[in-house]
């Protein structure tokens, strides 16, 4: 069997940080949908373009979300590898259950 690989826990942290900010989720909930451009953003989240860019910028360093240009406009998606390693990190947290059984050896 081979050695299970430890979790990039830099990263997570980053992605879980970019995560948690309301507007940050608004933004993934409408990129769950496929790809938008930035004035589809703008416009259904009602911010101004300033602010929209910063958010898309904190999720984009955080490697949640990739962009493409066509002329003048930005296009954004949500990154699935991304999304497939936040996944698997939390997949593999015990469940409320299990955790609960567990003995204490301080209790």
């Amino acid at each position: 069997m081979s050695p299970v690989a430890a979790p990039d826990l830099t990263g997570i942290t980053r992605q879980f940080r970019a995560l948690s900010d309301e507007n940050r989720l608004r933004i993934v909930d409408l990129l769950r949908g496929g790809e938008r451009c930035v004035c589809e953003l703008t416009d259904a989240l009602d911010l101004s373009q300033p602010l929209l860019s910063f958010h898309l910028k904190t999720m984009k360093d955080a490697g949640l979300v990739v962009d493409r240009r066509q002329g003048r406009w930005a296009y954004y998606a949500l990154n699935p590898e991304a999304f497939a390693q936040l996944e698997e990190f939390v997949g593999a947290l015990p469940s409320t259950k299990l955790s609960l059984n567990v003995a204490r050896c301080c209790g």
